[in-house]
This record gives C-alpha cells, sequence and structure tokens, in this order.
C-alpha cells in the first residue's frame, strides 16, 4: 500500500526552501496550509513519487513537492482522479512539468525530471494529512 513519507510546505515563493512537517492541514479551494506556492484552482498540491526522486538522487522536499507517496507512481494517476489522504481528498488537475528552478538544484535536473516531476491537484475536502498516512485511491 502507498503512504505519505514527506509533507512539505513553501513558506516564502522566492525563498527556494521546503519546510518539513509531520502533518498539515489540506485547505479546501487553497492547498497546504501555509504554503507559498499554491496557485488555486488546479495548483494546490503537488504529490511526488520517492522512487522517482530517488531515481535522480534528490531528497524528498528539494523539488518543492508538498507531499511525497512511497509505494505509488503518481505519473500513472490520470486527471481527474480522486486521491484520499488522512482525512483530505483531492483532485489530480494535471502533470507538473519541470521548470527551470530545477536546474537551479543542480545543471541538467530539469531534464532528468521529465515524466518524474509528478501531478498537481486541487483540494476538494479539507483535512489533515501525516506522514504515514496511506494513499487510497477514490
Amino acid at each position: 500500500m502507498a503512504s505519505v513519507v514527506g509533507v512539505f510546505i513553501s513558506p516564502a515563493r522566492k525563498s527556494g526552501r521546503s519546510e518539513s512537517h509531520e502533518r498539515r492541514r489540506a485547505i479546501a479551494g487553497e492547498g497546504l496550509e501555509g504554503c507559498a506556492h499554491a496557485n488555486p484552482p488546479k495548483r494546490e498540491v503537488l504529490f511526488a513519487s520517492k522512487e522517482h526522486l530517488d531515481s535522480v538522487n534528490v531528497e524528498p522536499g528539494a523539488t518543492r513537492e508538498n507531499i511525497t507517496i512511497d509505494g505509488a507512481d503518481v505519473e500513472k494517476w490520470p486527471v481527474g482522479q480522486r486521491v484520499r489522504v488522512g482525512a483530505a481528498e483531492f483532485e489530480i488537475t494535471m502533470v507538473c512539468d519541470p521548470c527551470h528552478r530545477m536546474d537551479e538544484l543542480r545543471d541538467g535536473l530539469r531534464t532528468e525530471l521529465q515524466g518524474k516531476r509528478g501531478m498537481l491537484a486541487r483540494v476538494v475536502e479539507s483535512g489533515e494529512v501525516a506522514v504515514g498516512d496511506e494513499i487510497e485511491l477514490v
């Protein structure tokens, strides 16, 4: 079963750093509480697969994802898929293409992350998300 291994927010858009949390509230129509990167309605939360991050040798949170998943390839979740994580429910809205900021972490990372950056979602039901929560496709 797939589960959450990381919950992250970026407190400022330009800081380039993510803060790790054991739990965070997902707010419908907004994203994760305190995250400056939330851009409603389609770009509220970014899911990434730990396996993909491992394959390009970057730590969870480094690519500014909000929720890191172990045991599932989030890139296989279709747009429109509902995903329950903890007490919150999300709807997958689009693929997140790697941007130029990925090359700020390491030259060439943007190219390495093609097809591995993750999936963006909107929060459709508010609730708390925590490390260890299981992922349920609804």
